[in-house]
């Protein structure tokens, strides 16, 4: 079992910028951490995944100005977001994908870009 602690959500004006934060509580037996989110009425989205390589993957709609990048011990993962839009405003989730199969995910964190 991972948990995960995620922080750093909150409300911004477009064209600003957050961090999120996602602290495992292993990193035993994970071979990628990632970012999802979801907006009301529709379903849960890739924002951006890091595996061992690093081989990290974004949703175009974040490309050039999202970046994933996580900690030496492979227990933390961040998600810095500039150039924030309105389209943003999601719930922010991180996962743990493990090697073993199960993938397990934290609280989710609320974004809100508006002005």
């Amino acid at each position: 079992q991972v948990q995960l602690v995620e922080s750093g959500g909150g409300l911004v004006e477009p064209g600003g910028s957050l961090r999120l934060s996602c602290v495992a509580s292993t990193s035993n037996n994970i071979a990628a951490m990632g970012w999802y989110r979801q907006a009301p009425g529709n379903q849960r989205e890739l924002v951006a995944r890091i595996r061992d390589g690093p081989n990290i993957n974004y949703a175009d709609s974040v490309k050039g100005r999202f970046n994933i990048s996580r900690n030496r011990a492979r227990t933390a993962v961040y998600l810095q977001m500039n150039d924030l839009k309105p389209e943003d405003t999601a719930i922010y989730y991180c996962s743990a994908h493990s090697r073993l199969g199960p993938t397990y995910w934290g609280q989710g964190t609320q974004v809100t870009v508006s002005s």
